[in-house]
Formats: C-alpha cells, structure tokens, sequence
C-alpha cells in the first residue's frame, strides 16, 4: 500500500512533440522521454492530444499506451472526437480541459458549471469504460461543487494564476493565490474527490503546493522540458521529485494546529 504522504508526480511530455514536429521525423521521441521521465521518478505519464495535432500526435497516444510501464493520463478537450479515442485505447485517466485553436496552452479552467448535459455525457462514457475521469478546473468553490455533481473522479486544480504572481514577486498575490488553492484542495477532498494541482510549477513554486496534504498527484510538464534543455531531462525530475518529497516531509513534521491555522 502506497505511503499516504508519498506525493505523486506525473510528467507532461507534450513539448518533447513540439520540439520534434518543428523539423518532422521522429527526434526527439516522445516515448523516449516517458521513459526516461518513469527510471527519473516520473508516477505516470500525461500527454495533450489537442485538435490541431500540434504536438501530440494519435501515433504518439497508440504508442505510450501499447508500451508505459506507468499510468498513462490523456489530456483532452470534451468532443465526441476526443472520446471516441480515448474509449479506443482507455487510458489509466482522463483529463479534460478547455481548448482554444488560437491559444498558446491552456489558459483557464473547464468550463464545468456551465458543461451541462455533454460534459456529463462524456464524464459518464469515460466511466463506464472503466477510464477515471479528472476535471482541470478552477481553484473555486462552485467549481468544484460543480465537479462533483458531473461524477468527477478527480480535480486537478489550475496553479497558473499562483506561478504568474510568483514571477511577478507579488508577495500579496501569492497569498491570495495560494488561499484559494487550498480552500478548493480542502472543499474537493471532502467531496470525495481525489485533488491533483498543476500548470506553470518550478522549482521555486512547486513547494507550497507540494505541501498541502489533500493534493495526491502534481502534473508538471514545460518547465521539467525545458530544464532539460540545459541539464537533462533526468536530472530535472530528479531534482523535482527531490523537492516535492522534503516539501511533504516538512509538512508531516509540523504541528498539526499550525498546519489547520
């Protein structure tokens, strides 16, 4: 049985496909990355296949599923196109997420209070295919309200609003930022749901986060890429993992009364 206080870390490879599609071919290979990612300490494996295909490829999916030693999360848009590739190779989860053509990344929460009839349609369809089912959504509490009634298994909650205040070195909007992170983390865990966080961590903000005992799994993706650029993609989730385990380590240390303060 898995430690309680053991942290999850799960590995978006998307930009290993990026790096590859801007000359074509096959270098550098995402699969390749994935396992490199798993020996580094990588949990699972996350990879966006986008509607325009401009990274991740449905080559690329058929091939980490057929071959991970990991769980394999996919990233997807709620389309009827996007479900039917995930029920044709059932990937351990599900992560939906809103898309726009002319974004760069992902630029927000799902839309899940206003999903309605088709977002439930498709949570349910995943489910009975056994897939379990994360929502990538706001760290708000209607939101996760709203999660929970669409039968939800999973929130990943949007950390792109407390990184950006980060980079600014806005000590008040970190505050604020990192609130609502944990108020969202608390409300989705008493709802049963279990609470993974992602988007935009570093080295320099994955502490904090890291920390809150209700978030079970982290999805970090660009920042481990690119890293990697100029140290190894090993050596990047080595120092990752290294730190989201002191993080929690110090968290299970402090006083129980400081920690619900």
């Amino acid at each position: 049985m898995q430690n309680p206080a053991y942290l999850r870390l799960g590995v978006n490879i998307d930009h290993v496909a990026t790096i590859r599609n801007a000359r074509g071919g096959r270098h550098p290979d995402p699969l390749r990355a994935a396992h490199i990612a798993v020996e580094a300490g990588a949990d699972g494996i996350t990879a966006h296949l986008r509607e325009d295909r401009r990274h991740i490829s449905d080559d690329d999916i058929a091939r980490l599923k057929s071959e991970l030693t990991r769980p394999l999360n996919l990233e997807m848009a709620a389309t009827d196109e996007m479900l039917t590739i995930a029920l044709r190779h059932v990937p351990n989860a599900c992560c939906l997420v809103p898309e726009r053509r002319e974004e760069r990344t992902t630029e927000g929460g799902l839309n899940v209070v206003g999903g309605g009839e088709r977002l439930q349609r498709i949570v349910g369809s995943l489910k009975d295919a056994g897939i379990r089912v994360s929502l990538f959504v706001e760290p708000d509490p209607a939101v996760i309200e709203a999660s929970h009634r669409v039968g939800a298994d999973i929130v990943e909650l949007h950390t792109g609003a407390y990184c950006e205040r980060a980079l600014e070195g806005n000590a008040a909007g970190i505050a604020r930022e990192l609130e609502r992170i944990t108020v969202a983390a608390s409300l989705a865990d008493a709802a049963g749901l279990e609470v993974h966080a992602g988007h935009g961590l570093t080295f320099n903000t994955v502490g904090a986060v890291a920390r809150l005992p209700q978030v079970v799994e982290l999805n970090i993706g660009h920042f481990l890429i690119g890293e990697a650029i100029f140290g190894g993609l090993a050596r990047a989730i080595e120092r990752m993992r290294a730190l989201m385990d002191e993080a929690r380590r110090e968290a299970a240390t402090e006083p129980r009364q400081a920690r619900s303060a």
